[in-house]
């Protein structure tokens, strides 16, 4: 992993939830955390993460905040894609540490351009983080 200097931003834990399944869809699940009660959310946005499950730490892209591109309610989530990892997280506890901001949460067009997002994204946090991040 690459070096990380200072403190992480935030570290969050709890148990991944059902969403509705959009990520899904389109080849990019997501894990939904339900944070454990009395931890506070760092600012809205979209973070390089490092994702502990099960002892394991990956790298991840972490949106929190609402979703303007599939949502119109507004509700705000903590949701992460996972890189390199592809099994059923629900019902799982998983920790969530983030160590950089990478940009605003912003609406898209459609599900595929949040995709290409997400990809880019994933690429900066591999660039952030290297493949196996520190928790």
């Amino acid at each position: 992993m690459k070096e990380n200097s200072g403190t992480p931003l935030c570290r969050l834990t709890g148990q991944v939830i059902h969403g509705r399944g959009l990520g899904r869809t389109v080849d990019m699940p997501t894990a939904n955390l339900l944070p454990d009660p009395g931890q506070q959310l760092p600012p809205g946005g979209v973070y390089a993460t490092a994702v502990a499950v099960e002892g394991k730490v990956y790298p991840g892209v972490t949106n929190v905040g609402t979703r303007p591109s599939v949502d119109r309610e507004g509700d705000v989530t903590v949701e992460t894609f996972i890189l390199g990892l592809h099994q059923d997280l629900y019902g799982r506890r998983i920790a969530v540490t983030f160590w950089h901001y990478l940009r605003p949460t912003v609406k898209m067009a459609s599900l595929e351009a949040v995709k290409e997002q997400v990809r880019r994204d994933s690429l900066r946090t591999l660039e952030l983080l290297g493949e196996t991040p520190a928790l």
